[in-house]
């Protein structure tokens, strides 16, 4: 069996110390940990900005580093145990554990407690944060995070908090997004994006590609079963069931998160990628 190099770090040099009597390489590596520390950034098959995107990291997520090597590393999320290979720079061993989740689509970072003050940062929802205490100015209350800067109290909440809830809502936040091969933020997302971040934010997890998710997400279902919150996939392609008649998806045809009557889209997507090829509904 072949392993899929997306959820497995293996070369002939070099590989996680778990693969160890599945595949060969010169050495086993346990890895360190370390968390991003910019507000998003791509994880990429290759080392280098020639190289495609497959993924996004954001603010406070946590990654094994195997490598490091003229700038990049070679990590895994542990998220979603998806590897690949970001800018050195991106990471930091060592970094605070985080304490809260950003939860509206996009929030500003500022130097300090002060809304008058140039933003740092816009950080996406689902970006995770170290508070280290609160402000209050001109009416208005901050967390305060261990560097100094400070985002409004409002735009975060305890990790932990977000469990259960209508992930569709929180898709359906994200309308009008632009659309943007594998992003994974509210500054651009994918269709499969769309559905592992609006899961992850009520407390939910889920594979990150389309494939891996038509394969593992929740049980099979019958078309005529569809209901809000259920998943249509095509080839390559996934959308969520806002109602029986429509579904929210990020897609190449707006080039946006859009809504979109169900018939409509498979006559339309019919002409590319053929028919829905399955139907999920998520469990728990």
């Amino acid at each position: 069996m072949t392993l899929d190099r997306r959820l497995n770090a293996f070369r002939p040099d070099l590989a996680e110390a778990s693969l160890k009597g599945k595949v060969e390489a010169e050495r086993f590596v346990e890895g360190s940990s370390a968390r991003v520390t910019v507000p998003v950034i791509a994880l990429r098959p290759k080392p280098g900005l020639a190289s495609g995107i497959d993924t996004e990291l954001l603010m406070g997520e946590e990654v094994t580093v195997f490598e490091r090597r003229d700038g990049w590393c070679w990590v895994k999320a542990l998220a979603d145990g998806y590897v690949g290979y970001l800018p050195e720079t991106a990471i930091k061993e060592g970094a605070a554990a985080p304490t809260h989740v950003v939860i509206p689509q996009r929030t500003f970072l500022y130097p300090e407690p002060e809304l008058r003050k140039p933003h740092a940062a816009v950080l996406s929802m689902g970006s995770l944060v170290h508070v280290t205490g609160t402000a209050e100015a001109r009416g208005n209350h901050y967390v305060v995070l261990e560097d100094g800067t400070a985002i409004f109290a409002k735009h975060v909440q305890p990790i932990g908090d977000n469990r259960g809830g209508d992930f569709v809502d929180v898709a359906l936040r994200f309308l009008e997004t632009p659309y943007l091969w594998g992003g994974r933020s509210g500054l651009g997302i994918d269709c499969s994006g769309l559905v592992q971040l609006a899961l992850s934010m009520t407390g939910r997890a889920a594979p990150r590609d389309t494939d891996m998710q038509a394969a593992g997400l929740g049980r099979p279902i019958d078309r005529e079963e569809l209901k809000r919150g259920d998943f249509v996939f095509w080839k390559g392609h996934v959308a969520i069931m806002e109602d029986p008649e429509t579904i929210v998806h990020a897609n190449g045809h707006t080039m946006t998160v859009a809504r979109e009557n169900f018939a409509a889209a498979i006559e339309r997507i019919g002409w590319l990628y053929e028919r829905p090829t399955g139907y999920r509904r998520f469990i728990g």
